[in-house]
């Protein structure tokens, strides 16, 4: 088992809120649901930054090249400590994926405000507390702006892609792992994060002190009073893990809409596919060995797809 059970439930149970999160949020942005020639034709309002004009088979090309794309980048900018430059990108990512699913809901203005607070909050004084919600928020924005993009057979090629691109990733060329490892090094980790410390007795999650990075020489100022002995860890789930699932998820739903489906029922009948990808990942977690790196998504992915085809089942009947 990779976590003590407590933590290991933790970071399932964020996994599946940010999963719900990010579904609520896509179904309130839902701006028509007409019906043409007897095609039900679904909406999404365009989100405040902006959306990319594509769909179908240009999506799931657009979207593997930015990961591409990205993760090249990214791994340069590690590579020549251009750590300043990573901030900024990440600091951009952070404020546009939140304002994008705080202004569902809040005038533009509160939302920009809101958005660059807790972006701060964030990069600057963040604890186990604000980094999870962000996070949670985040992904939901991240799905306002690519899931209407997406059918269900493309996102279901953009799951076997991302799995078979984030084994290859792990287990043969390793970049995966230096990426997870230099973002925590520098506090600026994309995905679920749940510091703990080990001890003989109990895993205790570390809660009341920001987080930093799990240094020697750092331990003494992530640890509460009265925690100081044993070794700091952390538990974590990475953001692409979070997120294209809910790509997946949010095309779902959406078929599902056009079926006839009323978008509520609709959304409750896709979250089967969010459990069952939680349960995934829970299997993961519990056959895993500790300090040891693995691939989610191989996993996570085919619990979409097992839900999917309960889903499927339910509508025969």
């Amino acid at each position: 088992m990779k976590h003590d059970l407590k933590v290991t439930f933790y970071l399932i149970l964020i996994f599946l809120i940010a999963q719900a999160t990010g579904l609520f949020f896509l179904i309130q942005t839902i701006e028509s649901i007409s019906v043409e020639n007897g095609v039900i034709d679904v909406v999404y309002s365009e989100p405040i930054t902006g959306r990319p004009d594509l769909k179908g088979q240009d999506s799931f090309t657009y979207t593997l090249i930015m990961i591409f794309v990205g993760t090249a980048i990214l791994l340069l900018l590690i590579k020549f400590r251009l750590f300043k430059i990573w901030k900024a990108w990440f600091f951009l990512a952070i404020f546009g994926s939140l304002l994008i699913s705080l202004s569902v809901f809040i005038p533009e203005i509160p939302a920009i405000i809101i958005s660059l607070i807790l972006t701060y909050l964030k990069l600057y004084r963040s604890n186990v507390y604000i980094h999870n919600m962000t996070e949670v928020f985040m992904y939901a924005g991240i799905t306002i702006m690519i899931a209407p993009l997406f059918t269900v057979f493309w996102a279901s090629l953009l799951l076997v892609a991302i799995s078979i691109y984030d084994a290859i990733a792990v287990w043969k060329l390793k970049h995966m792992i230096t990426l997870a490892t230099a973002q925590a090094d520098q506090k600026m980790f994309a995905g679920l994060l749940i510091p703990y410390k080990k001890s003989d007795e109990d895993e205790k999650i570390l809660t009341s002190k920001p987080l930093k990075p799990a240094k020697k020489t750092q331990i003494k100022t992530q640890i509460p009073k009265g925690m100081r002995d044993g070794e700091v860890k952390s538990a974590i789930l990475g953001g692409g893990d979070i997120a294209f699932p809910l790509f997946y998820s949010g095309s779902v739903m959406t078929w599902l809409i056009q079926t006839g489906m009323q978008k509520e029922f609709a959304m409750l009948h896709t979250m089967i596919i969010s459990v069952f990808a939680a349960l995934a990942l829970g299997l993961l977690l519990f056959k895993g060995e500790k300090n040891t790196f693995y691939p989610a998504m191989p996993f996570i992915s085919a619990g979409c797809f097992i839900g999917y085809g309960i889903i499927r089942l339910i509508l025969l009947f």
